[in-house]
């Protein structure tokens, strides 16, 4: 990734409070926006059905080896090729941007079109084993 981008701003890892929460931190401590777009983030089917059983939201489920990186919207494209280039960086995908509007809050592009604010997660979506 430094290879095709020495200017990588942010690197943060999902595990605890997943999407949800790792984005939120960045939008809140940079005051900035954040654009998710809801058919860009890549959910296997398996725990998108655990989820709707257990009626869980799958942004705030922990990723575990997961990163979210914030890169300079020229650079996208080559870091997301270089990521997909490593066994652990397959599937990677672009699924948001940074926006001048809302600064400090995330906010979702729906699947049907329309958009929703994506909360920081209040307590433990689940409890902790380890």
């Amino acid at each position: 990734m430094l290879d095709v981008c020495p200017d990588i701003h942010v690197l943060r890892d999902p595990t605890r409070g997943g999407v949800a929460s790792a984005t939120n931190e960045i939008a809140k401590a940079a005051g900035v926006g954040i654009l998710l777009e809801e058919t860009a983030i890549p959910i296997p089917e398996e725990v998108r059905g655990a989820c709707e059983i257990l009626g869980f939201d799958p942004l705030y489920v922990a990723n575990e080896g997961k990163l979210i990186a914030f890169v300079p919207p020229a650079h996208a494209r080559m870091v997301l090729a270089a990521m997909e280039k490593h066994s652990a960086g397959k599937g990677s995908a672009i699924i948001g941007r940074v926006v001048p509007e809302h600064p400090g809050i995330v906010v979702m592009k729906t699947s049907i079109g329309g958009s929703r604010v994506v909360d920081m997660l209040s307590g433990e979506q689940l409890p902790r084993i380890c």
